[in-house]
């Protein structure tokens, strides 16, 4: 209903007529906008009192609230009509009234605007603790945590006296690694004052606690309330669902259903973000009618397309939200990771007839999904949206478009991207060298990592693992070393990958000796890391080193993984250590369970074949789990090389070329195998075979780098 419609003339309409508007306002008694109520006040001339400013921002607070408004972007709209209800409250004199002040105060803060509300709040001659509250608030709802707390400070020295109010508020600033020792002090002070026994305040510490993975303060904050709300318990939920304990968090749900705790919209989010089965919280929303709330319709749509039912996610879309694009986003999302670019089409297509746009987000997803040749038109007209939609000049998304594109060996579009971008942040630059390292361009890579130090950007661990990434391609020893002594001089952290990244560099480089330093200069060297090492030892011949290494690892409780057998055969392979590598491959399959893939079968077979152990060889290829594959044959014909078995080596080349394998390294074994017989003819046959294929052996660049 109308305001308008529902009160006669203008001319005869009181004061109280108009409180009571902005008040049916607030009700949802009428729909009229509080602005355009109080526009038709002063056209009747009538004078306000400090009551209609008290009840004209209470009812602007819902207007904003109910549209598109929100504290984090405002429309400078929202920011000029505040500042002009402002201006009337000046001009009639109403700011020498404390509350409607606070409440002015409250009216910018909740909109976001923090500046225009600090402002206001330091032309208040006598504040009081609503006032510093309505401040902290303000703050602490626009993310601004630092200021919060010193704000808090600020009003401690100058007298005043938190209550709950001001706790509930200053709290979840508190939420974070960086402030948490802060928010415990605030605990402190909350149950020296007496205050923590409110039921708010002691929920608002429980939700502290669990952002900052204190489990253990939830649970015992959780027991002291004696009264325990829908808000307690969906903050037990929320608590174990950030750390990752999602069977607590089902265990705390269940309790709170035994307990005849009416669950909200947020419970039902929190649990769905606990990895609950989708299907069980859709069966108990709809039961309960929660299925009619947006946010719980979105997080469960969210959860089907993370267990993989997108289509049952699509159906709850079309049947429920219509015109929802952060549904759509995650749907859309789900179908570009199972590379299904049909349906991200058909969906994208639905997007433009709602008459939507595609936000960053949603634009991240669909490139990343973008992962084959084939869809490389569908790339390329994504990328034209982009610009023609401004989306393009998002970091996120212009870092997308250049993964995808190295993701295709399209360097210069790469470069072109790069070279466009408004604003290059660290995970720019990382990205474009990553790309350059990726398709073997290391002296690019290079020289975009001197750029970007140019550029004021210091390297971070990601850059550091695709430079060292880049000196294994080239062999480039002495750039190695100066990101060595980067990372030295400034004390990064060797753990993880960069130091994996650094040992791999050296054994790829010829220095086992600085590998093996790196390697012990690690605290707690990651599985990757002791890979790295045995597959080290195993290239340079060190057997004994590489058994040695294995046994650590194993002491250490690290479990290895496939890769690690691949480097112990490889290395029984090199060393003819046939008695090992048996040995090994049996406790790889039968006590860890590892399946044998096609490069540990290869190496079985080029260790029993070099040691002229043929049939035993033949034996293992016909009894593998996969299917034999160039990599398996082509050590077989190694083998016969190293024997020249001729006729067993040209079974394996026809069996090479009926499976239509072209590589030019298995003509080149053939010639040298009649070579060694004598068999010159059959050379030449081999070496006109490979002319017509197009094929010229194996090519390959030498680099060596003297060092002084």
């Amino acid at each position: 209903m109308q305001f308008t419609s529902s009160v006669g003339h203008l001319a005869s309409l009181s004061l109280s007529t108009f409180h009571s508007a902005f008040k049916s306002y607030v009700e949802g008694k009428i729909s009229t906008p509080p602005l355009l109520v109080f526009r038709q006040l002063l056209r009747c001339r009538v004078k306000p009192n400090d009551s209609t400013f008290s009840l004209l921002i209470k009812a602007f607070v819902v207007s904003s609230s109910s549209s598109s408004f929100a504290p984090s972007s405002c429309s400078e709209n929202a920011e000029a009509e505040a500042n002009q209800l402002q201006t009337h409250f000046i001009k009639w004199g109403f700011d020498q009234f404390l509350y409607v002040s606070t409440a002015f105060l409250d009216l910018y803060s909740k909109l976001g605007f923090v500046k225009a509300a600090r402002r206001l709040f330091d032309d208040i001659p006598e504040k009081d603790v609503v006032s510093w509250n309505a401040l902290i608030s303000g703050y602490s709802r626009s993310g601004f945590n630092h200021d919060t707390f010193e704000l808090f400070v600020e009003m401690r020295r100058r007298g005043f006296n938190p209550c709950q109010r001001t706790l509930v508020s200053l709290i979840p600033s508190c939420g974070t690694q960086h402030l948490f020792v802060q928010g415990k002090c605030i605990h402190a002070l909350g149950v020296k004052a007496g205050l923590d026994l409110d039921s708010q305040v002691k929920n608002s510490l429980a939700s502290m606690y669990g952002k900052c993975a204190d489990l253990e303060g939830v649970e015992l904050l959780f027991g002291e309330i004696i009264e325990k709300n829908v808000v307690s318990w969906n903050t037990m939920i929320g608590a174990f669902g950030q750390n990752g304990f999602f069977v607590e968090a089902m265990l705390v749900f269940k309790q709170m259903l035994e307990e005849s705790i009416n669950t909200s919209s947020v419970t039902m989010v929190s649990i769905l973000s606990a990895n609950a089965n989708p299907r069980s919280i859709h069966c108990y929303a709809t039961k309960t009618g929660l299925m009619e709330n947006v946010s719980v319709v979105t997080s469960l749509i969210c959860s089907y397309v993370k267990c993989g039912c997108i289509h049952i996610a699509e159906q709850i879309y079309m049947s429920k939200l219509q015109k929802n694009l952060v549904a759509l986003t995650a749907i859309i999302s789900g179908y570009a990771e199972k590379g299904d670019m049909g349906a991200v089409v058909k969906l994208y297509s639905r997007v433009q007839h709602l008459e939507m746009k595609l936000d960053a987000v949603a634009m991240v997803g669909i490139i990343q999904g973008i992962t084959y040749p084939d869809h490389s038109g569908i790339g390329l007209s994504f990328h034209g949206y982009g610009l023609k939609s401004g989306l393009i000049i998002d970091c996120l998304v212009a870092n997308g478009f250049i993964s995808m594109y190295s993701r295709f060996d399209d360097i210069d579009a790469v470069f072109s991207l790069f070279q466009e971008m408004h604003e290059k942040t660290l995970s720019s630059w990382n990205s474009v060298i990553s790309s350059c390292a990726q398709a073997g361009r290391s002296i690019d890579a290079m020289a975009l990592f001197s750029q970007m130090k140019l550029s004021g950007y210091g390297p971070d661990s990601i850059t550091l693992a695709s430079l060292l990434s880049a000196c294994c391609q080239n062999g480039n020893l002495h750039f190695g070393e100066i990101l060595h002594s980067y990372i030295l001089r400034n004390n990064l952290d060797l753990e993880g990958f960069v130091g994996t990244a650094l040992i791999d560099m050296y054994v790829k480089c010829g220095r086992m000796d600085f590998a093996e330093k790196v390697f012990k200069s690690m605290k707690e060297p990651c599985l990757a890391s002791w890979n790295s090492m045995i597959s080290g030892y195993g290239l340079f011949g060190f057997d004994n080193h590489v058994f040695l290494c294995y046994t650590k690892m194993m002491e250490k409780g690290i479990k290895p993984n496939k890769i690690t057998f691949s480097g112990i055969l490889a290395a029984c392979t090199h060393g003819g250590l046939v008695e090992e590598g048996r040995t090994y491959f049996e406790i790889m399959k039968k006590e860890l369970g590892i399946v044998p893939e096609s490069q540990h079968c290869a190496s079985m077979v080029g260790l029993l074949g070099r040691a002229g152990l043929f049939e035993e060889a033949i034996l293992f290829i016909k009894n593998m789990e996969v299917n034999p594959d160039s990599a398996v044959w082509g050590a077989f014909l190694s083998a016969c090389c190293i024997h020249q078995e001729v006729k067993l080596g040209e079974s394996v080349a026809k069996k090479l070329l009926f499976s239509n394998c072209r590589n030019g390294g298995f003509f080149v074994l053939m010639s040298n195998l009649y070579a060694a017989s004598g068999r010159w003819n059959d050379v030449a046959k081999v070496r006109k075979m490979m002319r017509e294929m197009g094929e010229d052996g194996c090519s390959g660049v030498s680099l060596m780098e003297w060092i002084s």
